[in-house]
């Protein structure tokens, strides 16, 4: 019995369309078909009836507005699926135009429908005038998260500092490609596969690291020590070879190897290097070059020294007895 209310309370089910359809077929019935006016007369009589004020509430006209809302709600969402499916199909237009023009439109239908029910319902908005001043009070302090992550999806949308498919970090570490602005949060799919929901209102107010915003190219940098030992200027060329020689290194910038200081126990250079696409990633890359470095300083006896500590170890006046 609960998988069937589960079922029929689902707004997309067959059955609930039939229900809906069939309901506002049969009220619709009750205005036009006389014979059916002693339904109509007895839904409307004063024992089903409710006394609010100075203004009557049949359980007839309390069930035609239900049902008024209920249809319009369900012929909004329907517009609005239809109105992004076509936004999709119109070719040239970016990822958050596309997004913005289907915002925009879905307020208009919602906006649309609004007036639409309040004219069926037969309700005055200035008469509501009143009553939605004190009741927006209260509203706007439980909503204002809500309006300020909806704000905050406009912005992004239209200053475009975050777009779709952008690979980005944020300050708790976050780091993924953006999938979708939606109206109260973003989608962040990362690396290991999660999906993050985030606040767009993080997007906004927070330090956000866009990888791909201008360009997809990445600096990579790798830290070695080579022994006191060996010739620096040597491995400072076969460094840079390694670098050059992967194919994923992109040749301006160049790669640049420079003597960082002179350690405890090993003359330490620092190498950057850049590669086109930052979203094919870095590990990759980096990893190659290690192991590459490591190949030609095998080859050309350049030592990776390990810390090394001297012990002197004095003799005591005792153990001279």
């Amino acid at each position: 019995m609960t998988d069937f209310w589960k079922y029929l309370l689902k707004p997309d089910s067959r059955l609930t369309k039939f229900l809906l359809f069939g309901f506002v077929l049969f009220f619709f019935s009750l205005e036009f078909l006389p014979f059916l006016n002693p339904i109509k007369n007895f839904l409307n009589s004063d024992s089903l009836s409710i006394n609010i004020g100075e203004s009557k509430f049949s359980a007839y006209l309390i069930i035609q507005g239900t049902l008024i809302i209920a249809t319009l709600l369900w012929l909004t969402g329907l517009l609005s699926d239809i109105a992004a499916k076509f936004v999709k199909k119109i070719p040239g237009i970016n990822s958050n135009n596309r997004n913005l023009i289907t915002k925009a439109l879905q307020i208009l239908i919602y906006f649309i429908a609004f007036q639409i029910g309040m004219n069926f319902l037969g309700i005055d908005l200035t008469a509501l005038a009143v009553f939605s001043g004190a009741l927006g009070i209260g509203i706007g302090f439980g909503l204002q998260k809500i309006t300020s992550n909806f704000i905050s999806g406009i912005i992004i949308l239209f200053e475009k500092n975050v777009q779709n498919d952008d690979l980005i970090e944020l300050n708790d570490g976050t780091l993924g490609f953006l999938r979708n602005t939606g109206s109260r949060a973003s989608l962040i799919e990362t690396f290991d596969g999660k999906e993050v929901m985030v606040p767009n209102e993080d997007l906004i107010t927070n330090r956000v690291i866009n990888y791909t915003h201008s360009n997809k190219k990445a600096r990579i940098k790798i830290s070695i020590g080579v022994s006191y030992d060996c010739d620096i200027k040597k491995a400072q060329m076969l460094i840079l070879e390694a670098a050059n020689d992967h194919p994923r290194t992109a040749k301006k910038p160049g790669a640049s190897c420079f003597l960082e200081e002179f350690a405890d126990s090993s003359v330490n250079f620092v190498l950057l290097f850049w590669v086109h696409d930052v979203i094919e990633g870095r590990y990759g890359p980096r990893s190659d070059v290690l192991f590459s470095i490591w190949d030609k300083f095998k080859e050309n006896n350049i030592e990776i020294p390990f810390p090394q500590r001297d012990i002197n170890i004095k003799e005591s006046a005792i153990g001279k007895t």
